[in-house]
């Protein structure tokens, strides 16, 4: 197609002349710009048809063994530092509680030992029952699968689903958690169907070398947690939570019991009752801000409930539920919220299993909860011993 404009035109002559002389001048103070000496950077414009060159860059003589030994002392003086830190305030090595333990103790349910007695609800079975204790007295290691922040229906169900198991279960019900069907570690559920073996494997690293060494291997302890806890100044707008913070100490079988500095040490005891003092004041759950839609949500948990205890018992599966211990305002919000009669009750008729209230026995009260929500470790001790006696001597009598 021909052009609109010659190139015969002077006036295009000569500003194709400038434009040349321009662009050589630019090309020229580009050259001076990058070329210095002992550098040579070819681009694949400078190169057409040929492929980029792989840079080559020699590598100065230094000495790395001495430089190495440098950066290996200074991990260890960081490490040492860390570690240090938080076992003066109080920290100690411990087994993590993660998915990977959990799962390895349900497998035990799948791999011959299906008859055994099961434990399952929220923190304070975790915390409460202790199973060197319950063993003693009933010669055989329960399997503990209680799940902190967690009702204990997702579990219930699961359960129920395992033709493996036919052991006995014994089911702690939190109003709070069990009613709602909130599950904070519901999650573990999913991750005991789906764990791979390069999971089990990193877990059972993490069990031998690291938790049982280390005090700051620990979730809580973890940098990215503390700099996040630092008093930041608050967002305009944005509800400030404080979230729970550390409050036990586990075993590598998952037995647990509170954290000595819960006990202890008065500032970080108020620090706790102040956490789950936020859930008494604050507004609820959209889906439980009337009586009504609250209603609903516990009619529906009990439903859940009922549903898998009927498969258990269909397979011979002995289901006793225990409302543990809480004391102070705990008490006071669950009895508000989540009143016995509503609650307590209507579960045990509708299921129609046993279940062991603390309020209904004296020798279940009077215990120390120095954060409300869990007994203290001498005191859980104890209370385990009350409480395997009351489920033999009522519910779960040994064979002759």
């Amino acid at each position: 197609m021909p052009s609109s404009i010659s190139s015969s035109d002077p006036s295009c002559a000569d500003g194709s002349a400038d434009d040349t002389a321009a662009a050589a001048a630019t090309d020229g103070a580009a050259t001076e710009r990058f070329e210095r000496p002992g550098f040579v950077r070819q681009t694949a414009s400078d190169r057409p048809g040929v492929a980029q060159p792989v840079p080559e860059r020699d590598i100065p003589a230094r000495p790395w063994r001495q430089i190495s030994l440098v950066a290996l002392l200074l991990f260890a003086l960081l490490l040492t530092g860390w570690e240090l830190y938080w076992r003066a305030y109080g920290a100690q090595p411990s087994y993590r509680n993660s998915n990977g333990e959990w799962a390895q103790q349900r497998r035990h349910i799948d791999s011959g030992e299906g008859g055994k007695t099961v434990l399952i609800g929220s923190s304070r079975v975790l915390f409460d029952v202790q199973l060197p204790v319950w063993e003693k007295l009933a010669g055989e290691r329960p399997i503990q699968l209680a799940l902190e922040g967690t009702s204990s229906v997702p579990v219930l169900e699961d359960l129920a689903a395992d033709p493996n198991f036919t052991g006995r279960l014994l089911v702690g019900v939190a109003p709070e958690l069990f009613f709602s069907g909130f599950a904070y570690r519901g999650d573990a559920i999913a991750y005991y169907h789906k764990q791979s073996l390069t999971q089990r494997s990193g877990n059972w690293l993490s069990m031998h070398l690291l938790e049982p060494v280390f005090a700051f291997d620990d979730p809580d302890f973890a940098l990215a947690t503390v700099v996040k806890r630092q008093a930041w100044p608050p967002r305009p707008g944005l509800q400030q939570r404080t979230d729970v913070r550390k409050l036990s100490v586990s075993d590598a079988d998952r037995n647990t019991h509170i954290w000595s500095k819960v006990e202890t040490d008065p500032q970080y005891r108020a620090l706790a009752r102040s956490i789950w003092a936020q859930h008494f004041d604050g507004p609820p759950p959209p889906n439980m801000d009337t009586p009504a839609k609250l209603h609903a949500v516990i009619d529906a948990q009990i439903q859940r409930a009922v549903v898998a205890v009927a498969k258990l018992r269909a397979r011979g599966v002995q289901v006793l539920f225990v409302r543990p211990p809480s004391a102070g305002r705990y008490l006071a919000f669950e009895n508000q919220v989540f009143p016995r009669a509503q609650t307590w009750d209507v579960l045990l008729k509708r299921t129609g299993a046993p279940g062991i209230h603390f309020q209904d026995y004296p020798e279940l009260q009077g215990y120390n909860l120095p954060e409300w929500s869990h007994l203290a470790a001498a005191d859980a001790q104890r209370f385990t011993a009350v409480l395997y006696g009351i489920v033999e001597r009522k519910y779960w009598r040994r064979a002759p």
